[in-house]
C-alpha cells in the first residue's frame, strides 16, 4: 500500500519544484496580458465595458477639466503601459507604481457611483461592481511581483526558509544587542 508521504514525495514535490521558479514569471505575463487586453479595448470606442464608468469617474476626480477622448485614450495608455511593462518586465518598479495608480482610480466608483457598484450596499454587487471587485486580485498578485523587483523569489524548499528565517532572528538578535551596547 503507498502512504500519503510516499505520493506527495514522488509527486508533490517536483510540482512544488517546477512551480517555484515559474509561478512569478507566468502571475506577472498573465496580469499584464489582462492589462495590455483592457487597454487596448480602450482604443477602439464601446469596446471596454467599463469605458463609460471609467470616463464618468476620471471626469469627476479631475473636475471635468478634460474632454471624454483624452480620458479614455490616456487610461488606454496607461493599462497598455502596464501590460507591456508587466509582460516584458521592463522598468517594473514604474510599471508596479502606474498600476496602484490605476488600480485607485478603479476603486473610486464605490465611494462616488454606489449605485452602480451595488445592487444591495454593502454586499449586492452589479456587473460593474464585480469587475471592480475583481481588482483585489490583481492588488495582491501587483504586490506579490513587487516583492520581487530587488530579486526575490518563491522558494519551494521548506529547510531554506527555516534557514533563512534563523538567519533573519539572529540578526535581529545581533542589531538588538548592538542598540543596547551602544
Amino acid at each position: 500500500m503507498v502512504n500519503r508521504k510516499d505520493i506527495i514525495k514522488r509527486y508533490d514535490e517536483p510540482i512544488t519544484e517546477w512551480m517555484a521558479p515559474w509561478s512569478m514569471p507566468i502571475l506577472r505575463v498573465s496580469v499584464g496580458i489582462v492589462f495590455l487586453w483592457f487597454g487596448v479595448l480602450k482604443f477602439f470606442p464601446g469596446l471596454s465595458p467599463a469605458q463609460s464608468l471609467a470616463i464618468r469617474t476620471i471626469d469627476v476626480l479631475t473636475f471635468g477639466l478634460f474632454e471624454e477622448n483624452i480620458i479614455i485614450y490616456t487610461l488606454a495608455i496607461w493599462e497598455t503601459l502596464i501590460g507591456v511593462g508587466l509582460i516584458f518586465k521592463i522598468y517594473m518598479r514604474e510599471t508596479l507604481a502606474l498600476l496602484f495608480l490605476q488600480m485607485i482610480g478603479t476603486i473610486t466608483p464605490i465611494f462616488i457611483f454606489p449605485g452602480e457598484v451595488f445592487t444591495q450596499i454593502p454586499y449586492g454587487l452589479t456587473l460593474e461592481g464585480q469587475y471592480i471587485i475583481k481588482n483585489a486580485v490583481l492588488i495582491s498578485a501587483a504586490i506579490a511581483l513587487g516583492a520581487t523587483v530587488r530579486g526575490g523569489r518563491i522558494v519551494a524548499d521548506p529547510k531554506i526558509i527555516k534557514l533563512v528565517d534563523e538567519k533573519r532572528q539572529e540578526n535581529a538578535s545581533d542589531q538588538k544587542k548592538t542598540k543596547l551596547a551602544g
